[in-house]
């Protein structure tokens, strides 16, 4: 799979409003493969999870962070709940764009608010809520996950 980091802001024209903030925001670019289609010869539905999981961690690889670094710190950062809204669907071969911002929503928990966008047009998109998981089982940040959370 060949695929593109953007990290920062990409300026899109586009006639929708509810776009994501342009904030701490990530894009990655990919295309389908075609054994993520279904027999309706579109992508699987269970598979855009897989697409925004993909770009969660390209984004915090971007910034620095791996998992399995975090993880051997003794932090797991574990995703709460999730909400997909399917606009369209995508086909093989289809390239597209995840875009992502993360804000921090209060004190033990982040939310990613991603999109997948086909040129211009919105395929899905969804919140991402999670929080940091230490050894104990308790959650909070350890300082180092901060810089993830930019202060105005």
């Amino acid at each position: 799979m060949t695929h593109v980091c953007r990290p920062g802001v990409k300026q899109l024209k586009t006639q929708e409003t509810n776009r994501l903030p342009t904030k701490n925001h990530f894009t990655l670019d990919l295309s389908v493969r075609d054994y993520e289609c279904d027999l309706q010869g579109i992508v699987n539905n269970a598979v855009y999870q897989n697409y925004f999981e993909h770009a969660r961690h390209e984004y915090l690889r971007s910034r620095g962070f791996d998992f399995a670094q975090l993880h051997a710190a003794g932090h797991d950062l574990v995703l709460t709940r999730c909400e997909i809204d399917y606009k369209a669907p995508l086909k093989s071969g289809d390239a597209f764009s995840i875009h992502l911002h993360l804000e921090r929503q209060g004190r033990v928990r982040f939310i990613f608010a991603q999109e997948i966008r086909k040129y211009e047009q919105l395929i899905l998109k969804g919140n991402f809520i999670g929080t940091c998981i230490n050894r104990d089982g308790r959650p909070g940040f350890p300082p180092a996950l901060d810089q993830l959370f930019p202060t105005d």
